[in-house]
Parts: C-alpha cells; structure tokens; sequence
C-alpha cells in the first residue's frame, strides 16, 4: 500500500513557546515543524548544528519564530543554559518535546557498557533533566505540557537486536506514567507517544494492520494533538502510533 501524505491537524499554539529536542531530524523534525505552523515559537534543539540550523531555517522561512540551539541532552549544564537561553529569547517555555534518541543494533552477548551507557543517557537520561529542569519554570509559570517520544519496542512488543534501546524506551514510557502523577497538581500534562513501522527509520519494522509504514509527519500530528487544549483531559499515557502492529 503506498504511502499518503499525513493530513495537517490544525490547532492554534498562538503565542505559546516550545522545545523540542532532537529536532534536526525525524519526530523532533517534523514535530518542530508542525509545532510551528500551528503558531509556536520554537526553540531547535540538535547534537548536530547544520542540521538545527536547517530546521529552523525553515521555520523562519515560512514566517514562523525559531531559534536553532546545540547541546548535549545528556549534558545537565547544557540542557540548563538551553532552557534559560529559550526564555530569554521567547520570555517563557510552555511546551517540552523530548525527541532525542538514538538506537544500535547489536546482540547481547557483544553490548559493551559504553554503548549501553550512552543509549540509555540520550533515551531516557535526558527526558530526565529536560523534565526536571523545565518542569520547576512551568511550575512557576501556570503549567505546560511535557511529550516524550518512546516506541512501540517493548510497548508490547520486542524487535529482534536492540536491547538497550527497548530498556530505554520502555524506562521512558515508566517515567512518563510516574511524573504525569507528579506534575499533575502544577498543571503540567505528561504523555507519551510511541512510534514504531515509520518509513524512515533505523529500527526494524514490522507488517501493519493498515499494510504500510507510516511517516513522522503522522507522530509529529498526534504529538500537536496532545499539546493542545484537545488532549486536556490526557495525561500519563503512552500512545502507540504504529500502524496497527500492536494491535491485540
């Protein structure tokens, strides 16, 4: 079945400001993109500098507000001068898109501790200073929302090589569910969505019940979904965007 191009979910984001981590490629591209065109100023964030510059090049582009940041997420000292940098710039932060990832096929028995190591950093150690971080400023500012970008590996299912990729997306999914609770009371909604069978990516895929993969066009929807007024009454969720291929 061919592809067909994700349908724009139009909501306005008007005068709202978002971060979006691992934004120079994949989800966090397309989510900073589509963050923008409903009307957020969005902070780039990428290891990578051409490719945050390319990202919110774009955003300028098309008359959105963006602003292109390198750091490290799984740097504390760099995700803390990313956020006071966003709010001088933007004056406030109301919406946090925990994209970075990385992934490494690779059998058990040949995962050193170095690779183990840096996969669960990015996956999930930086959800956890950007989540730490950022929640105590929307705290004091009247809330915000918090989506973090896991995956359908291990949400159920396995997939054949990556078992530090599935222990960290799975601990995302565990930590989403826990500061949802936490957050509740400070207004701050926490979800998480789960990609899986996307066309282009590096982890492998499986068949759909819909017979095609999908596009990050496709997260980067629900992702707006569930940063709006739409999904007020969601938090603590992991949502499967995956074609079906976990279906029951």
């Amino acid at each position: 079945m061919a592809l067909r191009p994700a349908a724009p979910f139009q909501v306005s984001l008007s005068g709202q400001t978002a971060l979006v981590t691992g934004a120079g490629e994949g989800v966090g591209r397309a989510a900073a993109l589509a963050l923008a065109r409903a009307g957020a100023a969005v902070l780039v964030n990428d290891l990578n500098p051409d490719r945050a510059d390319t990202v919110a090049e774009a955003i300028t582009a098309a008359g959105g507000r963006a602003l292109a940041w390198q750091a490290d997420v799984t740097n504390r000292f760099q995700v803390s001068a990313m956020i006071e940098r966003a709010r001088d710039e933007f004056g406030r932060i109301d919406l946090l898109i925990n994209a970075a990832g990385v992934y490494k096929a690779g059998v058990l028995d040949k995962l050193d501790e170095w690779e183990w190591e840096r996969i669960v950093n990015v996956n999930m150690t930086g959800a956890f200073y950007l989540t730490q971080l950022l929640s105590r400023v929307m705290s004091a500012e009247g809330g915000g929302v918090i989506v973090n970008v896991a995956a359908a590996a291990g949400h159920p299912n396995t997939i054949p090589l990556g078992a530090a990729y599935v222990a960290s997306k799975s601990g995302l999914i565990g930590f989403t569910k826990q500061t949802a609770r936490e957050l509740a009371p400070h207004g701050i909604r926490v979800n998480a969505v789960c990609p899986a069978n996307l066309d282009d990516a590096d982890v492998p895929q499986a068949e759909t019940a819909l017979g095609r993969p999908g596009t990050a066009d496709e997260v980067a929807n629900v992702i707006l979904f569930l940063c709006s007024d739409a999904a007020s009454f969601l938090t603590g969720q992991a949502i499967n965007v995956d074609g079906g291929a976990s279906t029951p």
